[in-house]
């Protein structure tokens, strides 16, 4: 039952987007969260994603039929019944995360929180996933949100440089998305998701894995300028130097190999890119 639960409320994907947000918390200027503010942002955020990655699903259980990858989850095998206490716990969990970072944080906190699930939820997993290659171009903004709800505890006015870790994490979703979707490039097509290696093909999805991978990189430097620190520095570098690394052996041999040998390298990168954020923050209070 415990990998079910796990499986239907992607509790890994949720853990990373809590991260995010302590992230955010950590490197925004201003007077510290007591413990259980600090605690109750971390929930919040975790909850939310848990809503919103078994709201996916849900809505994708027929999708999810047509991949080897995902034909096992809960909602496919009929271990869970899909049906209105479904949705109304997914919506209970969303509502009870949004009104605890509310009330104990601030409403910019809520609205961040709320965002950053609707966005997946809704934007990526209903309307555009199997309409649009730009599905998780768009997709991507449910991270961001989640810095900026870490940043908005501290200052809703939003900062320069946890405004830009949000749009680090934009950056960073599509070439992670986009490797393992070409690692997994037969299943999308069987099951008709437009996922860019489907839409143009692996060569050239692999060229454009590279040069959005060298934009993310460039820009996760520049927090170094306006404040972050050394550490940040060293763990943005190693981790960039290394996805963009693998993203050139991806161009030079587009398929499954090399694509999920860059997947695991962006999930190095943006491990890195987190933890340096947050031991910076942690040195300048």
């Amino acid at each position: 039952m415990l990998k079910n639960i796990n499986n239907v409320f992607k509790l890994r994907i949720g853990f990373a987007i809590m991260l995010c947000a302590l992230a955010g918390y950590a490197i925004t200027p201003g007077v510290a969260l007591g413990f259980w503010q600090v605690l109750v942002l971390a929930l919040a955020v975790f909850v939310s994603s848990a809503s919103a990655g078994a709201f996916n699903q849900y809505v994708e259980r027929d999708l999810d039929a047509h991949m080897k990858r995902t034909r096992d989850r809960p909602f496919v095998t009929g271990v869970f019944k899909a049906g209105w206490q479904w949705l109304a716990s997914i919506g209970l969990l969303l509502l009870v995360s949004v009104g605890a970072a509310a009330y104990v944080l601030n409403a910019y906190v809520a609205l961040y929180v709320f965002m950053g699930a609707f966005v997946y939820g809704v934007v990526y997993t209903v309307w555009l996933k199997r309409r649009s290659v730009w599905n998780i171009v768009i997709g991507g903004l449910a991270g961001s949100f989640a810095v900026l709800a870490g940043a908005a505890a501290i200052d809703p006015s939003l900062p320069l440089v946890p405004a830009l870790l949000a749009v680090v994490l934009f950056l960073w979703t599509p070439p992670h998305f986009w490797s393992l979707a070409m690692a997994l490039h037969d299943e999308y097509a069987e099951a008709r998701v437009p996922m860019l290696p489907v839409v143009v093909g692996d060569a050239l999805a692999a060229k454009i894995i590279l040069a959005h991978t060298v934009a993310l990189v460039a820009l996760s430097l520049v927090p170094f300028a306006f404040g972050l620190g050394w550490v940040y520095l060293v763990a943005a570098t190693v981790g960039g130097a290394l996805f963009i690394k693998r993203s050139i052996e991806l161009v030079g041999d587009p398929g499954p190999k090399k694509a999920i040998a860059n997947f695991h390298a962006s999930l190095i990168q943006l491990c890195l890119l987190l933890i340096g954020a947050m031991i910076d923050g942690a040195i300048s209070l």
